[in-house]
């Protein structure tokens, strides 16, 4: 049967076809990438010349590729030049890993963190990493149990080992040390992440920067760290400013991974940017969920307005209200919990917290950037990641499994590895192979 055939590059190549120059040790890395019967005749048919473009070259030099093999992270791409000559690419695309072979699932996973000793065990299975100010150096450089003996002292030093650990199947998204800074400060910044995990692997995460400016940000650095005005109050240019710079970043050639989206109103506006990820933050906004929930359910099933007090104080806790409105009325404070409540369906779809997800891939499947993926991040406890991995399961959402990357601190995805009854196996098995004869 013609389907049954298994042609390769190598198969379709004549004598005829003439190889250009310098270039036989490159193609042959791809000699037995598979190809269809259709194009298995049109270069049969077509085909004088044969060479490989000026991106296959800086691939293979760049990751000191070893011979025979493109390297993970790259997807093999046939071209036709000047009507008879085929050129062979290496396009980045983190679904694929070496010699241009589909990673095992669409859904790709990505550790969150900046901690070498944890990211080592599982370099091997995902496609992206992330990390943030927060993750460097709350959680590793400043944190003694993490940072063993104080070995890394800076960014940079935490940056390079992480390059050095990854391959080049992954994705590296870094953070901006202060956003507010001025745009060719920024841009500096960039250049230098650049040239230290190249071009390829590099992705520069944006963040939403909301009503602060270079100056008002201060008031998050000192006294009681709160902001003075409300989250939704400021100036357009303002809460426009992490558009405007990941919209630059890409005029610049970048990668963009625009972060800080929690709400579903955020994500169209977010990719008039045409970032290269949006994000779905579930932990923190499940969490909060439940706390309004329950003050709000409390003070509608007793009527009791203590319970509205907590939840403003909670409010005001968690930046919904300023300072300022610390005393705002009890009927207002009633009125926007149960907007939000409502807004999150979490009394029907969105119990399980992950509204923001199911409207985030709802409006990629619709939009006009087809490389656009969905990092759905953030994430704790017993029921974020099967509800996720159940999620995308479903009907509607089957078809976008290659358009989203799940990230999480290894050890939170590490636990869904086992489950009560491997303990109970690995019993039975151990102790029947210390009894063997």
């Amino acid at each position: 049967m013609v389907n049954d055939l298994k042609l390769t590059l190598e198969s379709a190549l004549t004598p005829q076809i003439k190889i250009d120059d310098g270039k036989k040790s490159y193609l042959q890395r791809v000699y037995q990438h598979p190809i269809d019967v259709k194009t298995f005749a049109f270069l049969r048919d077509n085909v004088e010349r044969i060479g490989v473009t000026d991106r296959f070259v800086d691939v293979i030099k760049t990751f000191d590729v070893k011979p025979g093999i493109t390297p993970a992270g790259f997807r093999i791409e046939f071209n036709i030049e000047e009507q008879t000559k085929l050129m062979v690419d290496l396009v980045r695309d983190i679904s694929y890993g070496e010699n241009g072979e589909k990673r095992p699932t669409n859904v790709i996973f990505s550790a969150d963190s900046a901690n070498p000793y944890e990211i080592e065990p599982i370099k091997n299975l995902i496609g992206n990493l992330t990390c943030n100010p927060g993750i460097i150096y709350d959680l590793f450089i400043n944190n003694p149990k993490a940072n063993i003996d104080g070995k890394f002292k800076t960014r940079d030093e935490v940056m390079h080992e992480i390059g050095r650990i990854l391959g080049p199947g992954c994705d590296i998204s870094v953070e901006l040390n202060n956003p507010y800074d001025d745009i060719d400060k920024l841009l500096e910044e960039c250049k230098h992440f650049k040239e230290m995990l190249s071009e390829y692997r590099l992705v520069i995460k944006v963040p939403h920067t909301g009503p602060m400016d270079k100056e008002t940000i201060n008031q998050l650095l000192v006294g009681d760290k709160s902001f003075h005005q409300r989250y939704n109050q400021g100036k357009t240019e303002d809460f426009l400013r992490g558009h405007n710079l990941a919209l630059r970043l890409h005029q610049e050639g970048y990668r963009v991974n625009f972060t800080l989206m929690f709400e579903p109103y955020q994500t169209a506006l977010a990719l008039q940017a045409k970032p290269y990820f949006i994000n779905s933050f579930v932990r923190h906004r499940l969490i909060q969920s439940n706390f309004v929930l329950g003050y709000l359910s409390a003070y509608e099933a007793s009527k009791n307005t203590a319970f509205l007090v907590q939840l403003r104080e909670y409010l005001v806790k968690n930046d919904h209200l300023p300072q300022a409105m610390k005393e705002l009325d009890l009927l207002s404070v009633k009125d926007y919990a149960r907007n939000l409540i409502d807004y999150r369906g979490f009394e029907d779809e969105g119990k399980d917290g992950l509204d923001s997800v199911r409207h985030n891939l709802r409006v990629l499947k619709q939009c006009n950037l087809p490389d656009t993926r969905l990092i759905i991040c953030s994430m704790e406890g017993p029921n974020n990641y099967p509800d996720i991995d159940r999620l995308l399961t479903e009907e509607e959402f089957r078809d976008m499994a290659g358009r989203v990357v799940i990230t999480a601190e290894p050890n939170y995805l590490a636990q869904f590895t086992s489950t009560n009854q491997v303990v109970s196996y690995q019993r039975r098995f151990m102790n029947a192979a210390n009894g063997q004869k």
